[in-house]
């Protein structure tokens, strides 16, 4: 796989010795069971597989690049290139501007741009309204375009289903950048669309597919969710399900045999070819890797779990609701939200705010610590987490002594 030019300051060397020593000893990627780092009084147990994903170093490599090669011109992005906020720091630092917040929110009139200012298009990509608002003023978006290819691999299935008059369910979050993108070319390539967040919009929708719920409820209750036009009685037929790919993995999975098994009931199991499209290949490689690796962690008896990410980050939210599901479980920015051995400010995701915990750290040694992120925050914040919890601790041993010692759990 093609390896990309990510600033130094990103990297670990603790964690890309950690990384690369897995990686010979597993190269087919067959075993998700964590590293361990064995510091003594306090053990941590590292995901098999975290941090930047192969869509997101592409991203940073494009955007350094656009920096490097127009000194003294205007540089925009037009929304937050990752979710991470200080990857977004660093470019705005060195004079990036953001066009829109990361909900599509305007930060800076379209109309102060010109023909000689450069635009960068998120990893998420971008709908094609704003594409062409860009090609009308003349700015051209090509060379510095940092969507994701795994991204372009769902719209191109988009496409291609949208030819054989399927309508397209996208599991994904109404508002998040990538699935109003999707949603963008799906509309322009199928007669219909709708989004679905999880298994219970999942089975509302199915109402509609068997006929128990009316037109006008599903007006109300999918508003912003579908096309133009929708219509239950035309458009429930023919299904595929596409995703936003920072989504549960095995929720998209579990969604689609859902509405599969939907249209056996309705159809018959002889004509389902007919009424269901196979779209398991826009699933992303990397999401699912993490996720595996999420699971694998599951495995260990730990006592909390950190895992470290922006907060608006959906692919590193999936990874907490999957900790939570054993572990106490610690989501954070940056090891600056670890204030001191017994304090931590971390995000509840549930409720969107910002929380405070006391004695977060048990108080017993050895101390086992899950810790793990999300595919856009750099191995570097990773190492300032175990340095941070370190610095409490007396009689650790040193960097050298652990890493000759790594190992899969």
């Amino acid at each position: 796989m093609k390896s990309f030019n990510v600033p130094e300051f990103y990297r670990s060397p603790i964690i890309s010795k950690v990384k690369q020593f897995r990686k010979l000893q597993d190269p087919r990627k067959k075993d998700n069971s964590p590293s361990v780092l064995n510091f003594g009084p306090i053990q941590y147990f590292l995901a098999r597989h975290f941090g930047f994903c192969y869509g997101v170093e592409n991203a940073i490599e494009i955007a350094f690049k656009a920096l490097d090669e127009n000194p003294g011109r205007r540089i925009f992005l037009l929304s937050e290139m990752i979710h991470n906020p200080i990857v977004n720091k660093d470019l705005s630092e060195r004079g990036v501007q953001f066009l829109q917040d990361t909900y599509g929110k305007q930060l800076i009139p379209f109309e102060s741009l010109t023909s000689e200012d450069i635009v960068m298009i998120p990893a998420f990509g971008a709908p094609l309204k704003l594409l062409e608002l860009l090609n009308n003023k003349q700015i051209k978006t090509e060379q510095y375009n940092t969507t994701c290819p795994f991204v372009e691999r769902v719209w191109k299935k988009s496409e291609q289903i949208g030819k054989s008059k399927h309508s397209i369910i996208i599991h994904g979050k109404y508002n998040h950048e990538e699935t109003r993108s999707t949603f963008s070319r799906s509309i322009k390539d199928s007669e219909a669309v709708v989004i679905v967040r999880d298994m219970a919009e999942a089975e509302n929708l199915a109402n509609y597919i068997l006929g128990k719920k009316t037109q006008q409820q599903f007006n109300l209750e999918f508003e912003n969710k579908m096309s133009d036009g929708f219509d239950i009685s035309l458009h429930l037929s023919k299904l595929a399900v596409i995703n936003q790919t920072t989504m549960l993995a095995s929720e998209t999975s579990q969604i689609a045999a859902f509405f599969k098994e939907i249209l056996i009931q309705k159809h018959g199991a002889d004509q389902i070819k007919l009424h269901f499209a196979d779209t398991n290949d826009t699933l992303c490689y990397a999401t699912n890797e993490n996720q595996e690796a999420t699971y694998g962690l599951l495995e260990i008896d730990a006592d909390i779990a950190i895992v470290v990410g922006g907060y608006n980050s959906s692919n590193t939210s999936h990874i907490v609701e999957l900790c939570e599901k054993k572990f106490k479980t610690f989501f954070i920015s940056s090891a600056n939200e670890i204030i001191n051995k017994n304090t931590i400010q971390h995000f509840d995701y549930h409720n969107k705010k910002l929380i405070e915990s006391s004695d977060f750290l048990p108080n017993k040694q050895p101390l086992k610590i899950i810790i793990t992120s999300g595919a856009s925050c750099p191995d570097s914040m990773l190492e300032e987490v175990i340095t941070r919890i370190n610095s409490f601790y007396t009689d650790t041993f040193t960097i050298n002594e652990v890493l000759s010692h790594i190992e899969p759990k």
